[in-house]
């Protein structure tokens, strides 16, 4: 476990941390003609062979790199302005997907998958990152709709019973704090709507921006701890 651990560490500190802004720039505009896209494969190729710190290991080095080079050279090609971070998301994935898939060819770990899919856990945990992530998401355009509208036609002071509802929810979030013993939590939560507050007192014709943000920030905190409560419990009874 602790080699994927150093793979997965090397792509990130290769992609992220020692690749600067002109890089990314240069290669998008010469694309496979960029000297910057081969010092970058080799910036990771170097990284791998660091952190593992074997020489055995350079076969698994030349095959991430080559694979590397390969996805790189796609999503230079491949990316126009306006699928941009489509496919910045698309290149992450196959870079991880291609890191797992030769780690397990190579090293076989002991993995059961079937034993591993027939765990409840891993359902449970699936269905609560997917409601976390394009569920919530697709509620809060819903239920933020009438609110949106007003915002945009900047016709009222302040959002139609936009008062009420950061009330409930922040009582909502600071019992769930309390339930579970994170007063933290509050403390944070005092932190932000202080913040979001001192606007109104600066900018008075912001509010309706302010109460529009405060209140999707609140039902977002408010889905995301429901759901991990949920977790923890039904992790507790399983």
């Amino acid at each position: 476990m602790i080699i994927i651990i150093k793979l997965l560490l090397a792509h990130f500190i290769g992609d992220f941390a020692f690749q600067p802004r002109s890089w990314v720039e240069e290669k998008e505009k010469r694309k496979a003609k960029s000297p910057k896209l081969y010092l970058h494969i080799l910036i990771h190729g170097g990284l791998i062979m660091l952190l593992l710190w074997e020489w055995e290991v350079w076969p698994l080095v030349l095959i991430l790199m080559g694979l590397h080079g390969i996805i790189d050279v796609v999503k230079l090609y491949a990316q126009k302005k306006k699928n941009k971070t489509s496919w910045f998301i698309m290149d992450q994935v196959l870079h991880l997907a291609s890191i797992f898939g030769i780690w397990y060819i190579i090293y076989q770990p002991a993995i059961d998958f079937i034993s591993l899919l027939q765990d409840p856990m891993v359902w449970i945990y699936m269905l609560a990152i997917l409601i976390v992530t394009l569920v919530t998401g697709i509620m809060m355009q819903v239920f933020m709709h009438k609110w949106a509208k007003s915002l945009q036609e900047g016709n009222e002071s302040s959002l139609k019973n936009a008062g009420k509802y950061i009330g409930i929810l922040e009582r909502l979030l600071v019992l769930t704090f309390i339930i579970i013993g994170r007063w933290e939590g509050v403390g944070f939560l005092l932190a932000a709507k202080s913040v979001f507050r001192f606007g109104d007192l600066k900018e008075s014709k912001d509010r309706k921006l302010t109460e529009y943000i405060l209140i999707g920030t609140l039902i977002s905190f408010g889905i995301a701890i429901g759901v991990g409560l949920i977790l923890v419990q039904l992790q507790n009874i399983l």
